[in-house]
Parts: C-alpha cells; sequence; structure tokens
C-alpha cells in the first residue's frame, strides 16, 4: 500500500503540473496571435501613410500635458490599448519632440502655416511654453503664418496661442484668465475623525510641505511665501502675453467687479469681451476658419483646407529609434523628473539609484565630455537626493562638468540634486529653494481600539518592533519624538552645509535664504542660490563650453529596456496603429469632481512614495501649482 501512494501523489502533482501547463500555452498562444495580428496591421497600413500636399497647414492638435519626461508605459499594453483602441488617461507631450517637430515644418517648404487647435491641450509650466513659444517665433520669422482657433481657451492654451498672427474664437466661445493660484487640500479634520494620529518633524518656518495633514487651513506664513512666488509667475505671464499681442499689462481683469461690469456692457457675451478685450481677433464658426484656410493652402478631397495632423507630421520627421554617432563628442542629458524616492523608479519618477546610474554612465562614457542634469521636482527622499549628489560629485572629480537646469519647479529634494553642480541655471520663473526637511509619520493607536484591534508581546529591548512597524500601532512615545526631531535637525544642518560648502555662501546666509521657503528664479539669482537665467538650450552650452566643445551631440541617458521591451518599441516604433473611438464627453460636473480625487489621490500617492530609509524628506507640496 505504501508503495502506491507515491505513484499516486506523482500522477496527482503532475495532473496539476499539466494543467498549469496547458493554462501557460494557452496564455502565450492567445498573446503571439494578438501580436502577429497587430503586426499585419501594422505592416498593411504602412501604404496608408499620411501624404502631405505640396501647401498645407500644420495642425498643431496637442493632446495632454506638456513633460520634460515621459512617464514609463509599458510597451505591450501600449500596443494592446492603441490596438484595443483605447485612448490613453492621462496623456504627454514631449517638450523636445514637439520643438523639433516644429522646427521641422519652419524648413518643410510644403508647410506654409502652423494652425494651434488646443482645446485638449492640459497643462505646460511657463518654462515648457516658453521653448514651444520660441520654436513658434522662428516658424513665424521664416516667414510662414499661425493662426490659432478654438472654443474655448484655458489660461495655458492661450500663452501658446498668444504666438500666433491671429487668434479666433469660435461664436459660442470663451477665454478665461484666472491668474495662478495654489489651493491644496486639507486632511486634518478628516484625519481626526478617522482617530489617525499626525506626527510631524520639521525645520523651517516656511516648511509648509506637512501644512495639508496638520491643518485645515494655509498657515500666514504659508500664504506670504506663495502668494510672492505666484504674483512673480502672473506678473511674468501677463507682461509676455501683453507684450505679443500688443496691449497693455492692466488689460487683464483680476477681479469679480471688473468682470462683471464689462460683461454687463456686452450683455454677457463672453466672445464680445474677449473681442473688445483684444484676447482675440476674430469671431468665425469652424466652417468660415477652414474657408479662410483654404484660401491660403488650398482645398483637400474632404472639403477641407490641406493639412496635417501633428501625430501624423511628427512620424515622418522625426527618426523613431535614436541612434548615437560612437564617433562623436557629446553632452549627456540626464532628466530628473517626478518625485525623488529611494532605490529605483521608472522614468516620471526619480529613483536614487536609477538617476545615479544614468549619471554613471555618462562618468564611464568616453564620448560623454559633460553632462546637464535637467530638473523637473519638487523633492522626495532626502537620502535618494543624496545619492544622486554623490553622484554628481564623482562626474566633477572624473573631469567632467556638470550644469543643473532647473525647469518647472528645483525645490527641496529638487535644489538638493541642484547643488553640487558646476553650475545651476533656472528660468525666471522656475520655483526653487524650498531648503528644509520633514518628517511626517501616521499612526494609529487611538483608531485601533475602534476598530477592536490591538497588538501586544514582548521584546528583547525597547527598540524591538521598531523596523515592524510597531509605531504605528501604538503611536510614538515623547523620547521617540525627540530622536526623531534630533534627526531632522541634523538632516537640516546638512543640508544647509551642503549647500554652504557648494555654493560658497556661509551656512548664516543659506539659512537666511532657506527655512523651507520658496522662490522664483529670479530671486534666487539674487540670493545666490542660482548662477544664471537661461534656457534649457542655453545650459546645454555652458556645459560645453566649460567641456571646450566646439561640435558635439547631445545624447540624452535613458533607463535601458528589457530586450523583450525593446523588441516591442522597435517593432510598433513606426505602427500607424491609433485609435478610431472618439472621447466619451463628461458632464460639466464631472472635471470639478475628478479634479478634487485626483488632487486627493496625488497627496496620498505621494504619501505612498515616501520610503527614505531614515523617514526623512524635502518636498514642495505647493509647487504642484506651476506644472
Amino acid at each position: 500500500m505504501s508503495e502506491k501512494k507515491p505513484g499516486i501523489l506523482r500522477r496527482f502533482f503532475g495532473g496539476i503540473w499539466r494543467a498549469i501547463s496547458l493554462v501557460r500555452h494557452v496564455t502565450f498562444n492567445l498573446i503571439f496571435a494578438l501580436l502577429f495580428i497587430l503586426i499585419l496591421v501594422s505592416v498593411f497600413s504602412s501604404d496608408d501613410k499620411v501624404k502631405i500636399p505640396e501647401s498645407a497647414a500644420l495642425i498643431l492638435n496637442l493632446s495632454g500635458d506638456l513633460v520634460e519626461e515621459k512617464r514609463h508605459v509599458d510597451p505591450f499594453d501600449q500596443i494592446v490599448n492603441e490596438g484595443m483602441g483605447s485612448q490613453e488617461e492621462e496623456p504627454e507631450i514631449l517638450v523636445t519632440d514637439l520643438v523639433k517637430t516644429i522646427q521641422a515644418a519652419e524648413k518643410d517648404q510644403r508647410i506654409k502655416a502652423i494652425v494651434l487647435e488646443l482645446s485638449s491641450f492640459g497643462r505646460g509650466s511657463i518654462d515648457k511654453l516658453l521653448q514651444v513659444g520660441s520654436a513658434l517665433d522662428a516658424f513665424k520669422a521664416s516667414g510662414k503664418k499661425i493662426f490659432a482657433t478654438g472654443d474655448y481657451y484655458n489660461q495655458n492654451q492661450y500663452y501658446l496661442a498668444s504666438y500666433a498672427d491671429s487668434i479666433n474664437l469660435n461664436p459660442m466661445g470663451t477665454v478665461l484668465l484666472e491668474g495662478f493660484g495654489s489651493y491644496p487640500m486639507y486632511y486634518k479634520s478628516a484625519l481626526e475623525k478617522l482617530k489617525i494620529t499626525t506626527h510631524v518633524f520639521k525645520v523651517g518656518t516656511y516648511k509648509s510641505a506637512v501644512e495639508p495633514f496638520t491643518r485645515d487651513t494655509m498657515s500666514d506664513e504659508a500664504k506670504e511665501a506663495n502668494k510672492a512666488w505666484l504674483d512673480e509667475l502672473w506678473a511674468s505671464y501677463k507682461q509676455q502675453v501683453a507684450e505679443r499681442r500688443g496691449f497693455a499689462v492692466d488689460n487683464f481683469d483680476e477681479t469679480v467687479a471688473a468682470l462683471y461690469q464689462k460683461l454687463q456692457a456686452v450683455d454677457g457675451d463672453m466672445t464680445q469681451y474677449a473681442l473688445d478685450a483684444k484676447l482675440v481677433d476674430s469671431i468665425k464658426t469652424r466652417e468660415e476658419f477652414r474657408q479662410d484656410l483654404i484660401a491660403l493652402v488650398g482645398e483637400s478631397e474632404k472639403h477641407s483646407f490641406n493639412q496635417v495632423h501633428y501625430k501624423d507630421y511628427q512620424a515622418q520627421v522625426l527618426p523613431p529609434v535614436q541612434y548615437d554617432n560612437p564617433l562623436t563628442e557629446k553632452v549627456a542629458i540626464v532628466v530628473a523628473r517626478g518625485t525623488i524616492v529611494d532605490g529605483s523608479a521608472k522614468a516620471g519618477t526619480i529613483g536614487g539609484d536609477t538617476t545615479a546610474a544614468l549619471l554613471r554612465r555618462a562618468r564611464f562614457d568616453e564620448n560623454v565630455k559633460a553632462v546637464v542634469l535637467r530638473i523637473d521636482s519638487g523633492g522626495g527622499s532626502a537620502f535618494a537626493s543624496e545619492i544622486i549628489g554623490q553622484e554628481i560629485k564623482l562626474l566633477k572629480a572624473a573631469g567632467k562638468p556638470v550644469i543643473a537646469s532647473m525647469g518647472a519647479v528645483a525645490a527641496s529634494g529638487g535644489y538638493w540634486i541642484a547643488a553640487p553642480a558646476n553650475e545651476i541655471w533656472a528660468s525666471p520663473t522656475t520655483i526653487t529653494g524650498s531648503i528644509g526637511i520633514f518628517g511626517l509619520f501616521h499612526t494609529l493607536e487611538n483608531a485601533m481600539p475602534v476598530l477592536g484591534l490591538n497588538t501586544d508581546g514582548v521584546g528583547t529591548t525597547e527598540l524591538a518592533g521598531l523596523s515592524a512597524g510597531l509605531p504605528l500601532f501604538k503611536g510614538l512615545t515623547p523620547e521617540m519624538s525627540g530622536i526623531f526631531q534630533l534627526m531632522i535637525n541634523k538632516g537640516y544642518d546638512e543640508f544647509i552645509s551642503m549647500v554652504s560648502e557648494n555654493r560658497g555662501m556661509t551656512k548664516e546666509a543659506v539659512n537666511a535664504v532657506a527655512q523651507g521657503r520658496v522662490w522664483t528664479g529670479s530671486k534666487a539669482l539674487e540670493f545666490g542660490l542660482v548662477d544664471k537665467l537661461g534656457t534649457f538650450d542655453d545650459a546645454i552650452a555652458a556645459a560645453a563650453e566649460k567641456a571646450g566643445l566646439k561640435q558635439y551631440d547631445i545624447k540624452v541617458m535613458e533607463q535601458e529596456l528589457t530586450p523583450t521591451e525593446q523588441l516591442l518599441r522597435d517593432m510598433f516604433a513606426s505602427s500607424t496603429v491609433q485609435s478610431m473611438l472618439p472621447a466619451a464627453k463628461e458632464s460639466a460636473f464631472g472635471p470639478l469632481l475628478k479634479q478634487m480625487m485626483t488632487q486627493i489621490n496625488q497627496d496620498f500617492q505621494m504619501l505612498g512614495q515616501f520610503n527614505d530609509p531614515k523617514g526623512i524628506y524635502s518636498v514642495c507640496f505647493s509647487c504642484k501649482a506651476v506644472n
């Protein structure tokens, strides 16, 4: 009997294994079949490549947010979504790709004009919009025209539209320029209702990153600091737009009373209001606008003007895969965009180890002679920031100059990783500084009894259970709180000492402009926190000059894909499989509810990314207002 049991068990587990293998093979075959179908679609659709007429307008129908670096999307997921007609939930536009596409159109004799159709264009900080605007100015300087048309212009959309030779508005349209603001969600009362205790350890009078979890309103100190840099941004916006549109800066309505008075004069007609305020040049229907463009570039077979859309044109003028010339000297670009976290992270988040590895690759690449660290981050883990900073120091020691180029935001941890560079470049509207750190813990000692839960046990020391998160359930003793505050004090001293050493400032001078206070790039220049004001291109040129380069290529250091990811990306790089499904229309209330839920999700998602080994962070929450 005992001899039969092994045989029975073998057959039993063998059957289970065969079933698992069958499921695995069926799943693999289904995936293979799907890939095969998509390949066929890609191949056969290649004959349907969009043909550009000899006289046409490039329609910049931009969809999504303008970003320095696109967040990582799994290539397989992207292929399946495109093949199934799914729309990307939060699309992104790489600013460098957009600029290159406009530059190609400038030199393309077939492209006679650009049409800015911006109804789906989302967020974009002033520094990114300026990069695009410079390319649009060059396009106009070549003798070509730019037209903007839309049913509605929000503030970001209108900023780009202001580069056009003329702006058209639909007869039922609206232009609303509301200024800049920072209105975070506050959770103190909600956390108290849930019996969750918040423990905060910080240094810095103006370090307001923790306020959403400790207050129900913005503190006076935070209001003072935020109002200062928001006013600077708004003044910059008004000055630039007014100059391009040819009206006075005081043409912008900044009070409800002023807007109400002007609307009363036109019987509530928002289009007439926009026309009278010289915000737009014409009020025309879509058909009337089409006829204007037909007169300029000719009529298509579809009874519209000859045209090519942004993505179709970009696919033709930008190579799907970039290859480096192994013989040329290079300035390497490392993009640091997003929250700084400890360890590894995909593009769109700054992993301390991941970004350090990119900098290390640049250090050991013999062709790389200088590095530009492009920063768009409100900070995160102090430990991860220091890991990145250490790698920058090693690059400098290897004789390779490092230029930190600040984008929309380089604050808190974003400033930490900029400080060790040879030079720091910022735009006038960059949000930087916020030199301060904090620790934030939530404990459940009051919620546990309500839930009928408890933890209990013994340990060899009073420290036993710390690494297992015992304080989460038991709360913090006064001595534990004291330990954490000592660590924060020490971390802040290390932060300002590091800035002092790298910036050639005394600790007292750094502390005077630190304390968690946020500054614009213009103010930071006055205080010695940055060296020069300029664009991303200016920073690249400065890096090349420091390295003594006359001729050079630019090499973007990117995370290496797995062999499978690379195969999929290469295979479908030129695929024209696209969704033909229209976007669903939302109710008027839907976007507001979505915005509120998105803010709550982002705040707690950021908390979920807090993984600093010491629990010490340098973050600027309010900086989200500029992206």
